[in-house]
């Protein structure tokens, strides 16, 4: 039997072993370390398999030069890199691992929260600049009890699910957004479902992110949706940057009417030096220094939820290049 060639586009730098022991008996795995689509050029094009993760972007222009590709793996949950509705009408599969992280980005927006709502982070970086009154309880307040304060989540996935449910186990009410949801998840969860947006937004204590980027949802929490949440309210982002319009969200900092904000992904990763974003994060004089923690798309990550999104998606490439049925094909 012919070998094939399965082409890694970009992040993994070690000996890509996760991916030869499913692969090695036949096929040869090629790691290209990409940071720009450009450097695809020329590599790719035999490509029986093509596996790409955060780094770059995939679109048709390249999707055009991919000659026998039988499946295109998008390592993580969402594949906004990929145009995949392009890939379909060539005739290419595109699938994600929909699963590999879901403990781990469930976990991280719960550290967010907490870190937030308890006011971990606002106290030690006004220790940390030697503030005259920072060693005292005060000037992180008011802080309220999170039993029975409402957790909203947009979006109910996997993630979302499993959020939320951490959440629930601190006593709080866990009301949910989601429009492709089907009828019945709420009430097997325990979980209160409202059919706007608006009606989400307006009792939200924390609004936690978890829905896919699309046209639908790019910029959805903008000035007029942060407006509509309580005073004080808190907003935490582990889906993708661009859900949330971050100007508008350094004005609701800015202002006081969100009491703090955690961001573990930003519209461009990484961002430009002058973001007006981080350059007011980055001020100790501004109030989103201490009231905003921004972390580098780090949510998904342990080693094993690293090896499961690697593995994962080699399975996949394996069933493609063998002719077996693909699984969590998403065009």
């Amino acid at each position: 039997m012919a070998r094939y060639r399965v082409v890694i586009a970009d992040f993994v730098v070690d000996d890509a072993a996760p991916e030869r022991e499913v692969l090695g008996d036949i096929a040869d795995v090629v790691m290209l370390n990409a940071h720009q689509e450009e450097e695809l050029h020329g590599k790719v094009e035999e490509a029986d398999a093509l596996m790409l993760f955060h780094t770059i972007r995939l679109s048709r222009q390249t999707i055009d030069r991919l000659q026998r590709c039988k499946l295109i793996v998008r390592c993580g949950v969402g594949y906004d890199n990929v145009d995949y509705r392009y890939a379909r009408q060539k005739g290419i599969p595109v699938a994600n691992v929909p699963d590999y992280g879901t403990e781990e980005v469930a976990d991280s927006a719960i550290a967010l929260m907490l870190s937030l709502v308890r006011g971990v982070t606002y106290h030690s970086r006004r220790l940390q600049r030697g503030e005259p009154n920072a060693w005292h309880y005060q000037p992180g307040g008011p802080l309220y009890r999170l039993r029975g304060r409402v957790y909203a989540s947009l979006g109910l996935g996997r993630i979302g699910i499993a959020a939320a449910l951490r959440a629930k186990a601190f006593g709080m009410k866990v009301v949910f957004y989601d429009p492709y949801i089907t009828d019945g998840l709420d009430k097997a969860l325990g979980f209160t479902r409202v059919e706007t947006l608006e009606e989400l937004l307006s009792q939200a204590y924390v609004l936690s992110i978890y829905c896919p980027l699309t046209e639908e949802t790019r910029h959805l929490i903008d000035a007029r949706a942060l407006a509509l949440l309580p005073p004080g309210a808190y907003l935490v982002n582990t889906a993708r940057g661009a859900i949330v319009d971050t100007l508008a969200l350094r004005d609701a900092l800015r202002r006081g009417h969100l009491r703090g904000a955690a961001l573990d992904v930003l519209p461009q990763e990484p961002p430009p030096p002058d973001d007006p974003l981080l350059q007011a994060w980055r001020d100790p004089a501004d109030p989103c220094h201490d009231r905003l923690i921004i972390n580098p798309h780090a949510a998904f990550y342990s080693e094993e939820g690293l090896r499961d999104m690697r593995v994962k998606g080699a399975q996949n490439c394996r069933r493609a290049l063998l002719g077996q049925p693909l699984r969590n094909v998403v065009n």
